[in-house]
């Protein structure tokens, strides 16, 4: 049975963009790129990076990164900002 409602759902992607045991932030950020890729491939209308300042083994911990990753990005779909 359908509703008659025509109901669209926008998805997003939240990434720590954690570096990998052995790993390098660049390596980290590449992985990160290449995902937000995939995801924009998919359909996905956000890729949204965690920002955690002071922690180690994350690569997202300042907006530099995040705007690294939007730049490249095909579709801008990388915000970047901070929450309390």
């Amino acid at each position: 049975p359908t509703t008659g409602l025509d109901v669209t759902v926008e998805a997003a992607v939240l990434d720590l963009v954690a570096v990998r045991e052995g790993g390098t932030v660049a390596e980290a950020l590449a992985i990160a790129l290449r995902t937000a890729r995939h995801a924009e491939a998919l359909g996905f209308t956000r890729y949204w990076l965690a920002e955690h300042h002071n922690m180690p083994g994350i690569a997202s911990a300042a907006n530099s990164s995040g705007m690294t990753i939007m730049n490249k990005s095909r579709r801008k779909i990388c915000p970047t900002g901070t929450a309390a």
